[in-house]
């Protein structure tokens, strides 16, 4: 794994904060003027070689630091000054500052014993390729404002598109993160459900109420698309889900076919490959039927699961893809690249263009007709260069790269998932999902989350078990050996770790089973 991370064996200690003696303050260097010192003649002196290497001493003692800091509200705050400086500061007085007050109270996404939420990684070309986008520092809007952000942007996202088995009729367009992504697909569901919106709003048209469904395990994306799109968050449909915590059909049948009944307009259906708490994956080709039957929009929210697909055995997670008209992809969770980088595809991009495009005069001697120009696809004018750094990683890793770190994903979450089945203080509460395990601690017996809620266990009635949970999860998060989180299930408490950090190894796995072992002895007695 080395040749992936920025650091070696030669890398001095990790020591944060050996900046360069002589660089000055930024405006009093001499009789150079501050503009031509920013603009570029202060770059050399300024460390970059300094810089990298501060990260890869960062990258390679990253283990030494606390995964998260056990401070209360405003401690950092309460070390900075509360009024910007007048006179500039030196570079070197400032990292020292990152080295002594931000590093301390920052919680280490990457850090191997990361183990919350979704974890992902930085990887050396990452972190090379941000470095190089800052110098560029380009506005990727059209075509003729930077024509090498345009095209490479439109060659990764077909890349991605490739390897994840998505038809050609699909073109995406890269955001920030997947809850855009879904803002604007469901802007132009609204606009082929209500034509005209675009430029005559919804009000005083006597439309019917567009209704959206999704699964009571989705995420939050959906409630504040219609919130933004003006469709309201109550007319977002949570829809039950099964046994496997997958979007019940039968339940999403019932709905649609009730709120025809009542007047409403069904407008669109966001499915999930992924689910925020337990990675479920929900019956994409059944809810496609129902879509296609009820003329709605689909939206695959692929954020989390989109990644796996790439791997020969979790194709299956593909099923159904082709039948939507919308796809969402996150690679800053499963694809390697740093955030923020999403990718939404919709079957012929030429839908969202037509909602979103808008020429300001000052721009119609930029656009060139048969090019794309990527301001016509969304809200933003302005856009970085963010595929930059999709195709640094991913010509660096190549897809074989990509697959492997994958596949070691899932082999620890399912190794985890057999130690905590070794120990009958702790059962399984969902399936094991590509790297997400839930899990929970019980003692010696007690309900799972979807069995009854009358049995106890030796370690009390569930609102205790709930307790002990969270207090495991609690105690293992204050002590900074590691990091995890808990979510509900069934309306009781459950933990969670989420696999996606490339330096986390079968070790790391095993030091946090053990913590977690430790804790629920501590807490349980």
């Amino acid at each position: 794994m080395r040749p992936f991370f920025l650091g070696s064996a030669g890398c001095r200690p990790a020591a944060f904060g050996r900046w360069p003696k002589a660089l000055g303050n930024a405006n009093t260097r001499g009789d150079e003027p501050c503009s031509r010192q920013l603009a570029g003649n202060m770059v050399r002196p300024l460390g970059c070689l300094q810089l990298a290497d501060w990260i890869a001493d960062f990258r390679e003692h990253i283990e030494q630091m606390r995964v998260a800091p056990n401070d209360k509200p405003g401690a950092i705050r309460a070390q900075l000054p509360k009024q910007g400086p007048d006179e500039g500061e030196s570079f070197e007085r400032i990292l020292g500052d990152i080295d002594g007050i931000i590093l301390p109270g920052m919680v280490h996404w990457s850090h191997p014993m990361f183990l919350g939420y979704f974890g992902w990684t930085s990887t050396a070309p990452g972190i090379l390729a941000e470095v190089l986008s800052a110098p560029l520092n380009v506005n990727a809007m059209t075509w003729r404002t930077c024509p090498a952000a345009t095209e490479l942007e439109t060659v990764v996202v077909d890349w991605l598109r490739q390897w994840v088995g998505l038809p050609e009729q699909f073109g995406g367009v890269v955001y920030d993160t997947a809850s855009v992504g879904i803002m604007h697909a469901l802007a132009v569901a609204r606009e082929e459900a209500a034509p005209a919106t675009r430029e005559l709003g919804l009000t005083d048209r006597n439309l019917p109420r567009f209704r959206i469904y999704t699964c009571d395990q989705a995420h939050s994306a959906a409630e504040k698309a219609a919130i933004a799109l003006g469709l309201g968050e109550e007319n977002v449909v949570r829809v039950p889900s099964d046994n496997q915590f997958r979007m019940d059909v039968n339940s999403l049948g019932r709905s649609v076919a009730e709120d025809r009944l009542k007047g409403f307009h069904p407008m669109a259906i966001v499915a999930t490959v992924g689910t925020t708490a337990t990675a479920s994956v929900d019956p994409i080709p059944d809810i496609a039927k129902i879509c296609r039957a009820g003329k709605m929009w689909l939206h695959i929210d692929a954020a989390y699961g989109g990644g796996f697909a790439m791997v020969q055995e979790y194709e299956w997670l593909r099923d159904g893809w082709d039948l939507a008209d919308s796809v969402v992809i996150n690679p800053h969770k499963t694809v390697f690249v740093p955030l923020d980088f999403s990718v939404l595809y919709v079957r012929d991009l030429e839908r969202l263009r037509r909602v979103f495009t808008l020429v300001p005069e000052v721009l119609r001697g930029d656009t060139i007709e048969g090019e794309r120009n990527y301001m016509d696809y969304g809200i933003q004018l302005g856009r970085r260069f963010r595929a930059l750094k999709a195709w640094v990683i991913w010509r660096s890793l190549g897809r074989d790269g990509i697959v492997a770190s994958l596949r070691e994903q899932i082999r620890l979450a399912n190794l985890f998932s057999e130690w905590i089945e070794r120990d009958d203080r702790f059962e399984l509460v969902a399936p094991v999902s590509m790297g997400v395990v839930c899990f929970r601690f019980v003692g010696d017996a007690a309900p799972s989350p979807r069995a009854a809620t009358t049995a106890r266990g030796r370690a009390g009635s569930i609102d205790r078990i709930d307790q002990l949970n969270s207090g495991i999860v609690e105690r293992i998060n204050a002590s900074g050996r590691a990091y995890l989180t808990q979510t509900k299930l069934c309306g009781q408490t459950v933990m969670r770790i989420g696999l996606g950090n490339i330096l986390t190894t079968e070790e790391h796995l095993r030091k946090a089973w053990g913590l977690i072992r430790e804790a629920a002895d501590d807490v349980g007695t």
